[in-house]
C-alpha cells in the first residue's frame, strides 16, 4: 500500500486491515463429479459458506473497514495540517509587516510629537486653519487605530491557526492509534483461527507459501482507481448492479469496477460473483471467485493454472488501494492490507474451501 502522506507509520498500518478481512472470507467449494473436461462451472461456495466462522468473518470485516475509514480520516488530517501550516506562514509574515508599520508610526510620533487638539488650535491663524488641522488630527488618529487593529487581528489569526494545527495533530495521532488497534484486532482474529489448525497443516502452508511466486510482489498492470468521496473515503454502496458473471444476481458498483479492471488486465478466465444465502461477502455483492483453470472450478491448480492464480492474486494486492480491496485469498493464504500474506486455515481440505482452485476477492 502507498504510504500515507508524511505519516509513514499510518501507511504501514493501512496495509494491515485489508489483509485481515481476507482471512474471513475463505470461499468453500464442494466439487461435484468431474465433467468430461474435469472442471465444473459452478461457484465455489454454492454448497456451504466461505470457510471459517461467521464470527471470524465479522471481526475481519469490521477490522478492515475500520482501518480503511481511519486511513481516510488520517489522510484528511494530514492534508489539513499542510493547509494550516501554509496559512500560518503567510499570517506570521503579515504579522511581521504590520508590527513594523506600528513601530514606524510610534517612532514618528516620538520624533515629531503627536498632533493634539490644543496645538492644532494654538497654531491655527483662523477658524478655517483650525478646521484643517482638526481634520489632519482625525486622519492621523484613524491611521494609527487602523494599523493597531490590523496588528491585533493578525495576532489573533496566528493564535487561532496554531490552535487549529494542534487540533489536527491530535486528530492525526488519534487516527494512527485507531489504525493500530484495528490492525491488532485483525491479527488476533487470524491468530486464533490459525491456531485451531494443526501444526502440520501450518508447516505445509508455509512450505506452499515459499513455493508460490508473485503473490504480493513483482510488477502488475495498474488498475484505474475506483471512485472515492471528495474527502478520500469510500462511498457506501449496495448490491445494486447486475452481476455479469454466470452467477447472476447483483453486485456493488465497486465490485463490478474491480471485475472489469481484472479482465482489462488480461485475467479473463471463469469468474463467479454473487451467491445468495450464507454469510461473508458474496451475498452482499462484494466478492468474486476467479477460477485458476480456463473453463471453471475444478481440482487443485497446478502448473500454468497456478501461475495464473499467482499473477491474479498479485494484481489485486498491488492495486489494493485503487480497488478498495478488503482481502484476497489464494492457496491457503490470505492477504490483508494491514498484515500482508498470512496462513489461512479456514478450509476443510477440499480445493474450494482451501482456495487452491480459485482466487477470492472481497472489496470494501
Amino acid at each position: 500500500m502507498p504510504a500515507v502522506a508524511t505519516v509513514k507509520p499510518a501507511a504501514r498500518t493501512a496495509a494491515l486491515i485489508c489483509a485481515a478481512l481476507a482471512l474471513a472470507v475463505g470461499v468453500a467449494l464442494v466439487p461435484g463429479p468431474a465433467a468430461a473436461h474435469g472442471l465444473r462451472a459452478a461457484a465455489p461456495g454454492d454448497v456451504g459458506d466461505e470457510g471459517g466462522t461467521p464470527a471470524l468473518r465479522a471481526q475481519l470485516e469490521a477490522a478492515s473497514k475500520g482501518y480503511l475509514d481511519a486511513k481516510a480520516a488520517l489522510d484528511r488530517s494530514v492534508k489539513r495540517q499542510k493547509q494550516l501550516a501554509a496559512q500560518l506562514t503567510a499570517t506570521e509574515s503579515q504579522l511581521t509587516e504590520r508590527g513594523a508599520k506600528v513601530a514606524e508610526i510610534a517612532a514618528q510620533a516620538y520624533r515629531s510629537g503627536r498632533l493634539g487638539a490644543a496645538s492644532a488650535l494654538l497654531n491655527s491663524g483662523s477658524p478655517a486653519g483650525f478646521m484643517d488641522r482638526a481634520a489632519a488630527l482625525d486622519a492621523v488618529a484613524a491611521n494609527e487605530e487602523r494599523a493597531l487593529g490590523e496588528l491585533r487581528a493578525t495576532r489573533d489569526e496566528v493564535s487561532r491557526t496554531k490552535q487549529a494545527l494542534d487540533v489536527e495533530v491530535q486528530e492525526q495521532r488519534k487516527q494512527v492509534a485507531v489504525m493500530a488497534k484495528r490492525k491488532d484486532q485483525a491479527e488476533r482474529a487470524l491468530t486464533v483461527a490459525n491456531e485451531r489448525a494443526e501444526a502440520a497443516e501450518r508447516a505445509q502452508a508455509a512450505e506452499r507459501a515459499a513455493r508460490t511466486p508473485n503473490r504480493g510482489g513483482g510488477s502488475s498492470p495498474t488498475a484505474k482507481p475506483a471512485p472515492r468521496n471528495s474527502d478520500g473515503s469510500w462511498p457506501s454502496e449496495s448490491c445494486s448492479v447486475n452481476d455479469p458473471t454466470p452467477a447472476n444476481g447483483c453486485i456493488t458498483p465497486r465490485t463490478l469496477h474491480a471485475l472489469k479492471q481484472a479482465k482489462a488486465a488480461g485475467f479473463t478466465r471463469y469468474v463467479s460473483c454473487y451467491r445468495s444465502g450464507g454469510s461473508g461477502e458474496h451475498p452482499k455483492g462484494r466478492a468474486c471467485d476467479f477460477a485458476a483453470q480456463k473453463n471453471g472450478f475444478g481440482g487443485v491448480a497446478t502448473g500454468g493454472d497456478r501461475t495464473y492464480g499467482n499473477n491474479l492474486a498479485a494484481y489485486f494486492v498491488n492495486n489494493a488501494d485503487r480497488l478498495a480491496v478488503l482481502y484476497v485469498i489464494w492457496y491457503k493464504q490470505i492477504w490483508l492490507p494491514s498484515s500482508g500474506w498470512k496462513a489461512y486455515s479456514g478450509g476443510r481440505g477440499d480445493p474450494s474451501s482451501d482456495h487452491t482452485n480459485h482466487v477470492h476477492l472481497s472489496v470494501y
